[in-house]
């Protein structure tokens, strides 16, 4: 099993920031990218961005420019810095790790959810 604790989330004015940071523990065999998706109030989950163990990294368009998604591999953990943060960023961030078990076969594990609130 593979454990994910995420932290980092709160309540923002418009223009603000915050930084997301979610830790893998447990039996992490190989870790083939881990990421950020987020659900708003009435919507279905979206990718935020993911990045993969070469740091390769992909983006939702509508956060390009503005979030960072960067990991420690030593340490298992991956962050995501928001700038500019806007109210239709309010939303639940789920943090997001994909095991390799073999090539072409993955395991997608997913975190407790950590709210961003972003008002005046």
């Amino acid at each position: 099993q593979v454990q994910l604790v995420e932290s980092g989330g709160g309540l923002v004015q418009p223009g603000g920031s915050l930084r997301l940071s979610c830790a893998a523990s447990g039996s992490i065999v190989s870790i083939y990218a881990m990421g950020w998706y987020r659900q708003a109030l009435g919507k279905q989950r979206e990718l935020v961005a993911t990045i993969t163990s070469g740091s390769s990294t992909n983006y939702a368009d509508s956060v390009k420019g503005r979030f960072t998604v960067s990991r420690d591999n030593a340490k298992n953990t991956v962050y995501l810095q928001m700038n500019s943060l806007k109210p239709e960023d309010t939303a639940v961030y789920y943090c997001n790790t994909r095991l390799q078990i073999r090539p072409g076969m993955f395991v997608d594990y997913w975190g407790q959810g950590t709210q961003v609130t972003v008002s005046s």
